[in-house]
């Protein structure tokens, strides 16, 4: 298990955070403005916000191992495909048509990896290995929001050339990935249970089926609202974090450079958002998720306020800027872990797995589109207005909180241990 569950892991928080996070600072770093940036980043979402409606198709045709191995050799020559694109003179629509290849591609590498660690795996190692999985699934984010940040401003610093520097960056992500592929292709195991199904049932009918379960729910209207609210002011900030910290000072940002964005936001945020979701799944496991709710969603949100000082004050100190950022993801990833915990109350049942993967994809698209128009709102107003917006904006993710309801018992102990 150890020989692949990490790189598994590895290599499928990879392709995410380059498409969600690593395409933000590219492009701001080549002068994209924020609402181009916001609006087509965000429409980047759609994959992992539809990916339940073609799921059924990796359980039916071939083996998950062969989608796994395949879809790896996909996203290696997608990240080539970028670094090729990037000298071209329509390089944003050329890149961005990249993205959508790369995102697909990671969402469909996401049911298959997720549906191989169950079939591979007897059922005490699958709770076992839990934590290996999200462990390196964090560290693919420190390693793409941190080192691959700072070698993108570090290349920039050597040769001058932004594109050149991001060039060599995503020729390097490519090689890397292409290696990837051919490492799982020796080390992933052939379970004699990894193959393709053939239900009774057409394709189309017994999904449907689980659709409408899903919609049936008591309360779905209160469950769709917190699922696409809860994290609504969120997702916008996210948006926009990194070209603000970009940003000149007389534009309104904080003029850091690209490794320091790489130090601070890219690997001390992420530990920070890593810790915090352990403390807050540690709080659930012990008051259970309706008692901690309320207490979760604010500690999501009143460091937000954090931002409206530093847009105001806009301070040079790189330590008082980090430990600003690093108190906004702790909290962040405390209170979305009330979120994730929610997702499973929902997802309990027949369908347990497929009705999960539904609300993934309404998380998704509660991300997509109210960071589609972050960027036009920042431009229109700056960034000081804009985060008191941001903050104007948690009321729909209040209104939301108030109208679900909760088992009083649910989260405790054993229903935490399948966070990640």
């Amino acid at each position: 298990m150890w020989q692949w569950v990490p790189t598994l892991y590895f290599s499928q928080g990879i392709p995410y955070v380059v498409v969600m996070t690593l395409s933000v600072v590219m492009y701001k770093n080549l002068k994209v403005s924020n609402t181009d940036i916001a609006l087509y980043t965000s429409w980047l979402y759609l994959p992992w916000v539809i990916k339940p409606l073609w799921s059924p198709l990796v359980d039916r045709f071939r083996t998950k191992r062969f989608w796994i191995i395949c879809l790896q050799l996909v996203i290696g020559a997608s990240l080539g495909l970028v670094a090729l694109t990037l000298p071209g003179p329509d390089f944003f629509r050329g890149t961005l048509a990249v993205f959508w290849l790369m995102a697909f591609s990671s969402a469909t590498h996401d049911i298959a990896a997720d549906g191989f660690y169950l079939l591979a795996l007897p059922q005490h190692y699958q709770a076992a290995f839990v934590g290996v999985r999200s462990t390196f699934y964090r560290l693919a984010m420190i390693a793409g929001q941190g080192g691959l940040v700072y070698l993108a401003g570090s290349l920039q610093s050597v040769t001058g050339e932004v594109i050149r520097a991001w060039a060599w960056v995503f020729w390097l992500i490519a090689g890397g990935f292409g290696l990837m592929g051919l490492y799982h292709f020796f080390a992933l195991p052939k379970p004699p249970n990894d193959r393709a199904v053939k239900p009774e049932t057409p394709l189309g009918a017994g999904y449907f089926l689980v659709f409408v379960a899903f919609f049936k729910k008591p309360g779905i209207g209160a469950i769709l609202g917190f699922l696409l609210l809860y994290r609504f002011a969120e997702a916008q900030l996210l948006k926009l974090v990194t070209p603000f910290l970009l940003d000149s000072r007389a534009l309104g940002g904080l003029a850091l450079t690209t490794q320091q964005v790489g130090i601070i936001y890219g690997t001390i945020g992420v530990i920070s958002l890593t810790l915090g979701g352990l403390v807050g799944g540690y709080a659930i496991s012990r008051g259970g998720l309706k008692r901690l709710l309320w207490p979760m969603i604010m500690a999501m949100y009143a460091p937000n306020i954090i931002f409206i000082a530093l847009a105001i004050l806009q301070p040079g100190n790189v330590y008082v800027i980090g430990s600003a950022l690093a108190l906004e993801q702790f909290g962040y990833g405390f209170g979305f872990a009330a979120y994730l915990l929610y997702m499973m109350m929902v997802a309990e049942g027949e369908h347990k797995t497929a009705h999960y993967a539904i609300c993934t994809g309404f998380m998704a698209l509660g991300m997509m589109l109210p960071g589609m128009t972050a960027g036009w709102i920042q431009e229109k107003i700056g960034y000081v207005n804009f985060f008191i917006w941001v903050c104007v904006a948690t009321i729909p993710s209040f209104v939301a909180t108030a109208l679900v309801k909760i088992d009083p018992a649910f989260g405790r102990k054993t229903a935490v241990a399948g966070t990640e």
